[in-house]
């Protein structure tokens, strides 16, 4: 427990340098230090049983995201698909050295890197631990932004694939969610077009 702190403490160290802000509960934050403990916090909610190394995955899932943005990439949907693996490989990496300056063994690192990337998460439950709780985290905290930028059909259609990567166990904990009004219906929506499908 004293190891797994100590990174998730240098977790937090290297999200803290994050530029993007945000204010949360008036005060101002670093946006990747608040996502980092946000999927802490949905992690022990849902998965309480979790091993260290989804723990440890979960809390490093965008370590340092804001060194590889999105607009250096072609802003199409290959370009979109290409920096979210890219960013997976470079987020396994950072949180690795963090680990192994720690004493974690190839093996630890090994696995904590497979699980930030969700490596073959339909078949990993562990790996597929890490998305559902990814898609919590954006539910819960984020979706009521992005709702408010996009049409109301792109957020449906987001909202089902979000749900069709998401397992059994991660779409009852995302029915109870206190959620905003519009993304309650925006999810409900989801729900029965998935259902449908």
């Amino acid at each position: 427990m004293e190891r797994m702190n100590a990174a998730a403490a240098e977790i937090d160290a290297a999200n803290s340098q994050d530029p993007n802000r945000i204010t949360v509960d008036g005060a101002d934050y670093p946006a990747e230090l608040i996502y980092g403990q946000r999927m802490s916090a949905m992690l022990a909610r849902v998965y309480p049983d979790a091993s260290e190394a989804l723990r440890l995955a979960a809390r490093a899932q965008h370590i340092r995201r804001w060194e590889v943005p999105r607009n250096t990439y072609p802003m199409d949907r290959p370009g979109y698909l290409r920096w979210r693996k890219d960013l997976g490989r470079k987020h396994a990496e950072w949180a690795g050295a963090i680990l192994a300056d720690l004493g974690y063994s190839d093996d630890e690192i090994a696995r904590v890197g497979a699980l930030i990337r969700k490596d073959n998460f339909r078949r990993d439950p562990e790996a597929q631990a890490v998305e559902d709780v990814a898609s919590l985290v954006f539910l819960a905290h984020y979706a009521e932004d992005f709702a408010a930028k996009h049409e109301p059909g792109k957020v449906i259609g987001i909202l089902v694939k979000t749900l069709g990567k998401m397992s059994e166990h991660g779409k009852a904990a995302a029915a109870g969610l206190d959620l905003p009004p519009a993304v309650r219906a925006a999810l409900e929506t989801a729900i029965a077009e998935t259902a449908a499908s």
